[in-house]
């Protein structure tokens, strides 16, 4: 009989870590984006899950921007982090 430990199961652990915050709490300040989760939302369409950090504090933006999970998905997992800042143009949000 195997041991639980040699069928190599391993947790999904969140590793993303901080205060969950609401993104209008950060528009217009200079953020890092360490990193990013697009998930299916539980209403419609997609969830992004952003690991951000601003002066010395991470923290966790949820947004289902479509603007931003469009622009997110073509940063290269090697640009990460980078600078940026969240501004609302019209109806939208985008990094600048």
């Amino acid at each position: 009989m195997k041991s639980f430990k040699d069928l190599g199961i391993k947790p999904n652990v969140n590793a993303f870590i901080g205060e969950k915050i609401k993104i209008e709490r950060i528009l217009n300040k200079e953020i890092i984006v360490h990193d990013f989760e697009i998930k299916p939302s539980k209403f419609d369409g997609e969830v992004l899950t952003l690991q951000i950090q601003v002066s010395e504090e991470k923290l966790i933006v949820f947004t289902g921007s479509k603007v931003l999970i469009d622009i997110v998905k073509r940063v290269p997992k090697s640009d990460f982090p980078f600078k940026t800042t969240i501004v609302k143009e019209n109806e939208y949000f985008e990094f600048i």
